[in-house]
């Protein structure tokens, strides 16, 4: 081994090290970066000649840095639409990053609604999920996910549930027929309910309740004419059907429904429960009527009032007329070799063929993680390792230094053997 040679392998252990501790440089910079993972230096030896049968070592280089996906600390945000990868996997974008279009994948988790209502991160890149209709189904194709300015759907009333007590004491003698043009006056006990049509308005049912002498009763229902294509103001009827009991004020049957068609809502049927069978059910005891409870379906369109993240992903809308609907879930990708990936600068990753091809479905599936919502995955670099690294690198930067000093100045030396 000449002299020479020695000065040049401690040029390629200073360029090596040097190089090594711009590693270290990059991750002590990144160690606020949301999602950001490590980077580690591969040093790896050349071989530069031989001396006899042993081979000599000509230097060394940075063979490549090695990315370390373990886990960063999870850090909660109380932002909605933030999220933390809790185990493996990457969130999937997609769009256009540094002039190139594509799906790229990603631990940064600060995601947000753009001014079109799609879910994107920092960079404005669409996040990927699933789509899930209104029978709560999910899709099976990822795409973007456009969550902004959703309304949920009116639905019309189909059940009338009622439980109430009607006195056994107001039964007249003789009985009194119910008079539809006088609803109060041949009736005992009058209430109303509020039901939806199929566009969401509500609209009054006014049911009186009349006793027949017998154990029995009947009932008849009304609604604003004028909201039928009728008379404003004048009762138009909408349902009629009777209640029977036994001698110890249980009811044993029920019959009847409404049916009715308001002005530009479709026709609809509502059937009218008065607790038959139930743990509540409706009676006829010595005691003043009164109802009980009321529980009617339906319900009118709803504006998103905000969003809520499940661990398995999912995205629940919610509305201001209190619905809670799935509308989304986000798509989670997994690889073969994360090592693999290819670094693309803003917490962005690519596939490679190293990587293998995106292996994409929900958050808790195989090895991919459960999410966190409101909360960010913090860097997971140590600065006290860091530090500590860098000083070895720069102690091993000033001995390769000293090397080609030493080399220097024994070239020196042969150099003065002539005078």
């Amino acid at each position: 081994m000449s002299i020479s040679n020695s000065l040049y392998i401690g040029v390629s252990g200073m360029r090596a090290h040097g190089d090594a501790i711009s590693v270290v440089g990059d991750n002590i910079a990144n160690a606020s970066t949301i999602g950001y993972k490590r980077s580690r230096a591969s040093f790896s030896d050349l071989l530069g000649g031989e001396m006899g049968s042993s081979r000599l070592g000509g230097g060394v280089y940075l063979g490549g840095t090695q990315t370390m996906y373990n886990q960063g600390s999870i850090q909660q945000t109380g932002n909605p639409l933030d999220m933390a990868l809790s185990g493996g996997g990457m969130f999937v974008v997609k769009g256009n990053h540094g002039g190139r279009d594509g799906q790229f994948y990603s631990r940064d988790g600060r995601m947000q609604l753009d001014a079109s209502g799609y879910v994107v991160n920092q960079s404005g890149l669409r996040l990927q999920g699933y789509p899930i209709n209104a029978e709560g189904v999910r899709g099976t194709g990822v795409g973007d996910m456009q969550l902004g300015g959703r309304t949920s759907e009116a639905i019309a009333s189909t059940v009338a549930k009622l439980q109430m007590n009607l006195d056994s004491r107001d039964v007249p003698t003789p009985p009194v027929a119910f008079d539809p043009t006088d609803p109060a006056g041949t009736s005992q006990y009058a209430t109303s309910f509020t039901v939806k049509d199929s566009l969401g308005a509500d609209h009054k049912i006014e049911i009186y309740m009349t006793a027949d002498g017998s154990g029995g009763w009947s009932w008849n229902a009304f609604a604003d004419g004028g909201e039928m294509g009728g008379t404003a103001g004048t009762p138009m009827p909408v349902g009629t059907g009777s209640l029977t009991f036994d001698t110890n004020g249980v009811l044993t049957a029920q019959t009847g429904s409404l049916a009715m068609t308001f002005t530009g809502a479709s026709a609809q049927t509502i059937e009218m429960d008065f607790g038959l069978g139930g743990d509540r059910p409706t009676t006829q005891l010595a005691a003043e009527s009164v109802r009980n409870a009321t529980d009617i379906d339906g319900r009118s369109a709803g504006n998103l009032q905000d969003l809520i993240v499940n661990a398995d992903g999912s995205i629940e809308g919610v509305y201001d007329n209190g619905d809670r609907i799935k509308i989304a879930q986000v798509a989670i990708a997994d690889f073969a070799s994360n090592e693999g990936l290819e670094r693309q600068g803003d917490g962005l990753y690519m596939a490679t063929a190293a990587s293998g091809q995106a292996l994409i479905d929900a958050a808790g599936t195989g090895a991919r993680g459960s999410i966190v919502a409101g909360a960010l995955e913090a860097s997971n670099v140590d600065l006290g390792e860091e530090l500590v690294t860098l000083i070895a690198y720069q102690r091993a930067f000033q001995a390769n230094s000293k090397t080609v000093t030493t080399a220097d100045e024994m070239m020196s030396d042969v150099n003065n053997l002539k005078r």
